[in-house]
């Protein structure tokens, strides 16, 4: 992982041990949308996707760190960072998003547009991220190791509670588009990817007396650069 300064925020990256945030209030699985914008921008956003003018971490990227992040809901989050995404790749101008009214020539896209009768064999097909492997894997099943403990200073898929904590490796996924590298631009740079179980007694130790947290357990799919060998001094 890169030492540096603390000037990216990820403002998305709020579970595990952050308070005053209202409690989650768990919906009925089959409500999707709370308006009929919504669908709309989940449309849009799939179509733009699919012209690889960005990929699925430079869109997460552009919603993390979105300023108003915390009093957004979940799609006006997903409109705001298209909005951004398309601005920085002067697809849209500012006037135009705003007047929504196309005011200078379309630039050309990576690739042509999603059409309509594509859809739903694009969505079933996915977007695989796994690839041949050029490495040997540092770590196998059972191995005890400990999450990078330092602050990143780019787009991560490594929680911030989890930063500094051992766990042991429970599966190897095979080698996996490493959304770090990939939100930034520096290819897919694949590299191994782990579940490594942690215990909940050591992530929350404030709460290790309580019989919820002795049961708990947290599983996180970690890329290897996220993770070092524990020494055996130090397995406890």
């Amino acid at each position: 992982m890169t030492q540096a300064s603390a000037a990216y925020r990820s403002r998305a990256d709020i579970g595990g041990q952050r308070r005053h945030f209202a409690p989650v209030t768990p919906e009925p699985e089959d409500e999707r949308f709370h308006a009929a914008w919504e669908p709309q921008v989940l449309a849009l956003t799939l179509a733009m996707g699919a012209t690889g003018s960005w990929n699925i971490d430079m869109s997460r990227r552009a919603r993390e760190t979105l300023p108003g992040y915390a009093r957004l809901g979940y799609y006006a989050i997903w409109f705001e960072a298209l909005l951004r995404l398309l601005a920085e790749r002067g697809l849209v101008t500012p006037a135009e998003a705003a007047r929504g009214t196309v005011l200078q020539p379309p630039r050309a896209l990576p690739r042509g547009p999603l059409q309509a009768a594509h859809v739903a064999a694009g969505l079933a097909r996915g977007a695989p991220t796994e690839r041949p492997a050029t490495t040997p894997a540092r770590f196998a099943v059972g191995d005890r190791v400990r999450l990078y403990a330092g602050e990143v200073p780019h787009h991560t898929r490594l929680p911030r509670y989890a930063r500094g904590h051992c766990g042991v490796i429970e599966r190897v996924h095979g080698a996996h588009v490493f959304a770090d590298a990939h939100a930034s631009g520096r290819g897919e740079d694949p590299r191994w990817l782990y579940t490594v179980v942690l215990q909940g007694r050591d992530l929350w130790p404030a709460a290790a007396e309580s019989s919820e947290s002795a049961r708990l357990t947290v599983s996180i799919d970690a890329w290897e650069p996220y993770l070092e060998a524990v020494a055996a001094e130090d397995r406890g």
